[in-house]
């Protein structure tokens, strides 16, 4: 026996009922559907081989297919710990998760799927931009840029995790990672930047221009922190991510005569964050400059390039953050310190998959199967993940399924996949399991 649920979408509609046999063939059709798409993006060839085509199909979920957007979870208001505040409604589109998701899709085969996200943020980012504005952090699905947060003081929230919230509070923050993210995703995908048309990849070469006109201002973090603004590491590195990947398009984006500039800005964030993000008391890169606080975005400093997955430093703040950083099991934290939010949270499973790609880069292949395997161990029967897991439980917290968990998953087994094979290249018979570059 099946039920449906129908919409009045207008007063004097006469509602539409559908039989048994009806949803019956719409529910085989759904199934088909699903099936034949698994059955094509199927190309990934690595260890965790389902974990990764099930959270292909997962970021496919939370598309939206009229205009690409993908939102960061289909869910409002799940707290991040069960009775608290921090509850946020993530039913819309991060510009910060673009190249993650991009890479990831890429990963998991799905290029159609990547060109449409990136079209829908270049769209909805391009607006703005021409008109003397800074980016915007998130839009809604369909490019709405007016996402004020208000609360829903009737309902009780779950397990009386009220607030409950629609909209988000942090949507007209200032977060200047955004720059790095719109071109670090765009050089995922060079292939489709040469058929964009010359409005899209002047704007490309204007987000460059943003990032060399902003970097040194103060902002928000990636964390949108509800606090002062401060000058961020990530801010910084996302930045520098910006002007190096417009020198590497910089054929592609038609833009030559820029070439000196961007070059000029790339030294000098380089000079900043290693002279002010490295804090010799922690022995660590750290959340801001002049900061002791540890956070796991400074693993991206080897994930995006920035530095070698070897250096010193950066293994040293590995170290800091898998021992400091983490809870008893391993998993690792965003952050320590006030953000200046009431409450507690879980920890990261993005967080853990970030530890477990750098581990890889570094060469360090079993360390970062041990931390895979840890955060991947909280996948759901379905393979479904959260967002975040209580400290001293394995219960799952925040909004759910959770884009960026499923995108760290990704984007870290082929990370691991990667290593392997090139360890496997260099000493021939050790038996490592292998895996395939995604198509760039």
């Amino acid at each position: 026996m099946s039920f449906a649920l129908h919409r009045q979408r207008g007063p004097g509609e006469e509602p539409v009922f559908w039989g048994q046999q009806e949803m019956a063939d719409r529910l085989a059709d759904t199934l088909e559907g699903w099936t034949s798409w698994s059955g094509i993006h199927q190309n990934y060839r690595g260890p965790w081989q389902e974990l990764v085509a099930a959270s292909g199909r997962v970021l496919q979920a939370l598309s939206y297919y009229p205009t690409g957007a993908i939102v960061a979870a289909p869910t409002t208001s799940l707290p991040e710990v069960a009775g608290g505040t921090r509850n946020w409604d993530y039913r819309y589109t991060w510009v910060r998760d673009a190249s993650m998701t991009l890479q990831a899709l890429w990963v998991s085969a799905c290029p159609d799927e990547a060109g449409n996200f990136f079209q829908f943020l270049a769209t909805a980012a391009a607006r703005q931009l021409a008109g003397g504005e800074e980016l915007q952090i998130m839009y809604g699905i369909g490019g709405e840029r007016n996402l004020p947060e208000r609360v829903l003081s009737h309902l009780p929230g779950w397990r009386s995790s009220a607030p409950v919230r629609v909209g988000n509070g942090a949507w007209d923050q200032r977060q200047l990672d955004v720059y790095g993210e719109l071109l670090d995703a765009a050089a995922t995908m060079p292939e489709f930047l040469a058929d964009l048309p010359p409005d899209t990849l002047r704007f490309l070469a204007d987000t460059a221009d943003a990032a060399v006109a902003r970097w040194r201002n103060p902002d928000q973090g990636i964390w949108e922190v509800r606090g002062a603004p401060r000058h961020y590491l990530y801010s910084k590195l996302m930045c520098w991510v910006a002007v190096d990947r417009a020198i590497i398009l910089a054929d592609v984006l038609q833009t030559p005569d820029r070439v000196p500039r961007w070059k000029q800005t790339r030294d000098d964030i380089t000079e900043s964050i290693c002279s002010h993000g490295w804090n010799e008391a922690v022995r660590a890169y750290t959340q801001a400059y002049g900061s002791e606080q540890l956070d796991a975005s400074a693993l991206m400093l080897g994930i995006v390039g920035f530095l070698p997955g070897t250096d010193p430093g950066f293994l040293a703040t590995m170290d800091a953050i898998e021992q400091r950083l983490t809870d008893g099991r391993g998993l690792v934290y965003r952050y320590h310190g006030d953000d200046g939010l009431p409450g507690e949270e879980g920890a990261f499973l993005l967080c853990t998959f970030w530890l477990a790609q750098a581990l890889a880069l570094a060469g360090l292949t079993e360390r970062a199967r041990a931390v895979f395997e840890r955060a991947a161990g909280f996948a759901t029967g379905l393979g479904l993940m959260a967002e975040e897991v209580a400290p001293d439980s394995r219960e799952l917290l925040g909004n759910f399924p959770q884009a960026f968990s499923h995108i760290g998953l990704v984007n870290a087994a082929w990370a691991i996949s990667e290593a392997e094979r090139r360890i496997r290249e260099e000493s021939p018979g050790t038996g490592l399991h292998g895996g395939e570059q995604p198509p760039h």
